[in-house]
């Protein structure tokens, strides 16, 4: 998976399309990624001893990480490359070549 928690991404399909944000938490395993802001549901919790209190919570839900793209500071979304730069693998864009 070429997208790291840090990174920041757009959204390229579905509901949220257009939206952008920061990577929370990239799940390799599921290929799905939390974006900050991007994809909320409702939550209906009921009142327990940690929280005291219950009502409607807004929740963060996972996107698929073909659904986003990293944003270039210089091109916009973009998709990722890897290269060997003074032998260290580093990721590039895959539009100007510029480091990520």
């Amino acid at each position: 998976m070429r997208i790291r928690k840090g990174d920041r991404v757009q959204v390229l399909s579905g509901k949220n399309k257009g939206k952008t944000g920061e990577v929370i938490r990239a799940m390799p395993a599921e290929n799905k990624v939390l974006v900050a802001g991007v994809n909320i549901a409702k939550r209906h919790t009921r009142p327990v001893r940690a929280t005291m209190q219950g009502g409607i919570i807004d929740k963060d839900m996972p996107l698929a990480v073909a659904a986003v793209a990293i944003i270039c500071p210089k091109d916009g979304p973009t998709r990722v490359r890897y290269e060997f730069r003074d032998g260290e693998k580093i990721r590039v864009c895959a539009k100007c070549g510029e480091k990520l």
